[in-house]
């Protein structure tokens, strides 16, 4: 249980919202990255009322896809980060969206290993299609002074740390996740616990983090839960109307 952060929201929003757009680690997971039961049993409420889940996760698509065919999901998927966006097909097959090149990722990695730096890509990197995700044993901080001038971005998680084509990440993405829809950003309910999150919260309708998010996450967060992870996606739902 963390402490009551600032706009702990313990008032439900009168605003209905029409989508969920929610990030995985640490968020549908509780700390040791294990699938919460609350929060599946909330996201298939969620699509049997007709709320479509929008996943947005640094997570290879492979990883993201079985999830959501697992929960049971109707929404778009975005994966690596933003770098990919999945639309299940309505009258065609289900279409793949590259929204990064990943040539700017892996040429920002060499650059990294010329400049002697320990870095090291994450086992799942072999299905990476658009960014290069790397271990954390080497400090964004020095991360970002290997690559100053050039035009890649660098997002800390707290699981990983992306490397990807200046412009993307989760923010466009989704906004082009949400636009399949029909829906906008102030249609939105998003759940998220890290820097990459920290766009999408600020533009949501409704932005929901935890006491165990990142200190950005929170800031920009307009309800920060009582509880943490998987337990305050819960409460943040709730606590936005959008679940009962």
């Amino acid at each position: 249980m963390g402490v009551v952060a600032r706009r702990t929201g313990a008032r439900r929003m009168r605003r209905k919202f029409r989508v969920v757009v929610t990030d995985v680690d640490g968020t549908l997971t509780d700390a040791s990255r294990r699938l919460d039961a609350g929060a599946v049993a909330a996201v298939r409420s969620l699509e049997d009322r007709g709320v479509p889940v929008v996943l947005a996760t640094g997570n290879v698509l492979p990883i993201a896809l079985a999830l959501h065919r697992s929960l049971g999901l109707s929404g778009p998927i975005v994966a690596e980060n933003g770098g990919l966006l999945w639309t299940r097909g309505r009258t065609q097959e289900n279409t793949v969206e590259r929204l990064a090149n990943p040539m700017v990722a892996r040429a920002a990695f060499r650059i990294l290993v010329r400049a002697g730096l320990p870095v090291r890509r994450l086992f799942t990197d072999r299905w990476r299609e658009s960014e290069v995700a790397l271990d954390t044993n080497v400090s964004v901080t020095r991360i970002r002074a290997a690559l100053a001038g050039r035009p890649v971005q660098v997002e800390a998680t707290g699981y990983a740390i992306h490397l990807m084509e200046s412009g993307a990440g989760k923010r466009p993405a989704v906004e082009r996740a949400l636009a399949r829809l029909g829906l906008g950003w102030s249609d939105a309910v998003v759940l998220g616990d890290g820097d990459n999150d920290v766009e999408m919260l600020r533009v949501a309708g409704c932005g929901v983090s935890f006491p165990s998010g990142s200190a950005r996450a929170r800031a920009a967060a307009r309800i920060v839960t009582r509880h943490e992870y998987a337990a305050g996606f819960v409460e943040g739902l709730k606590t936005s109307g959008v679940l009962d």
